[in-house]
Formats: structure tokens, C-alpha cells, sequence
């Protein structure tokens, strides 16, 4: 399986995209989803989603979720356990990239009326423990996008290079935006479906840093409360290698800074906050 790693969309992308969408509202009729979705993308994951499912609360600050799962052309049975575990499943028959699978997640979700949407990887490296009181925030209108920071609670994996990309991509997220940061590429976030609408995103792979950087130029709110980083449950990550990931991560970075600095923003942007 050859996984999208450049940065643009694979042309057989909206097309299965379209496919899966019309296979998964055929399956699930006008059925709405919970005021708030965890969207999960999940590429041969089948090993590690159900200890992530099984982490997931049944609410969160008092708000009943439901968990969708994007299987991104999946060679195992991910699709099945996560059935199997409670989760609604997308399916792309085709691998389409990671970004690509949760922006198809994202329009799933607020299509099907969730007013917050959260995003878990399936890896397991991400607890979702955090959960309520990032979507605490985002229900209060104190943020419109909350992060879960390995920077400012604690990292487990021993990778150096990982950690000081880390810190190097939170220095460049500043310079760019003169926003603070702590860790722009962590896979636990709550959001509000305006924001993931209003701010641009392309990116087949490197969409985390696309939606930090959009989002702090277009004046939302982002907000950060402290979170534990832990080693992939099995597997491989699908990243690539560091270096090359970590350098492209950084040119999406500026690319997007440059793409959307002289578009309007939201009036009265606050920054962000810890929490």
C-alpha cells in the first residue's frame, strides 16, 4: 500500500470519498449523531481500536458522544472490530490519506448534526481521559479549538528527534502567527464544526500543522490543557521517517502561513490559554 505523503490530495480521493459517503448515509439513514463525535481515521489499526474504543467515555462535561470511525482503505479488519466495539464506521476503499479521512469524518459528523467534534489517533498514543475538560472549554465558549499538549504534561516516547520537533515547530508556530502554541501536532483536539468549515484545509498527510496554523490566522480561539503522550499500542507509525515528516510538517507550516496571511480573520483573536 502505497500511503499519500505529498501535498495534494490523490486523484482517486473524492471520489471514494463521495463513494463512501453514500454507502454510510444509505447504511445510516437521517439517524443523528450525538451533540458531540470523536472521528478517529484508522489505516490497519484492527490491533490497537479496542483498547482505544474501550477508553472512550460515554460522555464528556456532560455531553453523550458517539465515536465515528474513517477507515482509510484499510488491508485488515478495522472497519469490522470497530463495529464490533460500539463505533459508526466510514470506509474508504481506498487509502486517501490521513487528512483526507478526517475532513471526510468531519462533514460526516456535522452533517449528521454534532455541534463539537473531537479527533482520537488510533494508536493508542493519545488518552482520552482528557477529554471533558477540553470539551469544558469549547461548550463554555471560553476556545474554539482545544489541544491536548504532550508539552505541557508529559511525553513516554523515547524518540529525542520527535521531541525536539516538538518544541521546534511550537517556536515556528509563534513566529508565524504570534499565537503560543505548545504542540501543534498532537492528536487529541475538540473543535467546533464553524471553525474545521471557515479554515482552509488541503493537506493529505500534514493536516494538523494546515489546521493550527489556519485556525490561529483566522483569529478563533485556541486553547491548551495538559495531556500524556504514550507509545503506540502496536505497529508501526505511518508517518515516515522523522526527518522527512519533520520537514515537510514545517513546510506545510509556512506554506499555510503564506497561503492565508492576507486573508480576513476573526476580530478580537485571544490566543491561547492553558488550562
Amino acid at each position: 500500500m502505497r500511503i499519500p505523503r505529498g501535498f495534494i490530495e490523490p486523484e482517486h480521493a473524492a471520489p471514494t470519498v463521495a463513494d463512501a459517503r453514500r454507502v454510510f448515509d444509505t447504511e445510516r439513514g437521517t439517524a443523528p449523531f450525538s451533540d458531540l463525535v470523536v472521528v478517529i481515521a484508522a489505516l490497519n489499526e484492527a490491533a490497537n481500536l479496542p483498547a482505544v474504543l474501550a477508553e472512550i467515555p460515554d460522555s464528556a462535561a456532560g455531553i453523550l458522544l458517539d465515536v465515528l470511525v474513517v477507515d482509510d482503505g484499510s488491508e485488515d479488519a478495522t472497519a469490522a472490530v470497530s463495529r464490533q466495539h460500539g463505533a459508526a464506521v466510514m470506509r474508504l476503499e481506498r487509502n486517501c490519506g490521513h487528512g483526507v479521512a478526517l475532513r471526510a469524518g468531519y462533514r460526516v459528523a456535522w452533517d449528521h448534526g454534532a455541534r463539537y467534534i473531537a479527533t482520537l489517533d488510533a494508536d493508542g498514543q493519545w488518552d482520552p481521559a482528557d477529554l471533558p475538560e477540553m470539551v469544558r472549554l469549547v461548550v463554555a465558549g471560553e476556545a474554539d479549538l482545544v489541544i491536548g499538549s504532550r508539552a505541557l504534561g508529559e511525553t513516554r516516547d523515547t524518540d529525542p528527534l520527535r521531541t525536539l520537533g516538538v518544541r521546534v515547530f511550537a517556536v515556528l508556530a509563534r513566529v508565524l502567527t504570534g499565537v503560543t502554541v505548545t504542540d501543534t501536532s498532537s492528536g487529541l483536539r475538540v473543535m467546533t464544526p464553524e471553525l474545521l468549515r471557515n479554515v482552509p484545509q488541503t493537506q493529505p498527510q500534514y493536516q494538523t500543522s494546515e489546521l493550527v496554523i489556519g485556525a490561529a490566522l483566522a483569529g478563533y480561539r485556541i486553547a491548551e490543557v495538559p495531556t500524556v503522550m504514550r507509545p503506540r499500542l502496536s505497529g508501526t507509525s505511518k508517518k515516515g521517517r522523522d526527518l522527512a515528516f519533520g520537514w515537510r510538517y514545517g513546510r506545510v507550516m509556512v506554506g499555510t502561513w503564506w497561503r492565508q496571511s492576507g486573508r480576513p480573520g476573526r476580530a478580537g483573536r485571544a490566543g491561547t490559554k492553558g488550562a
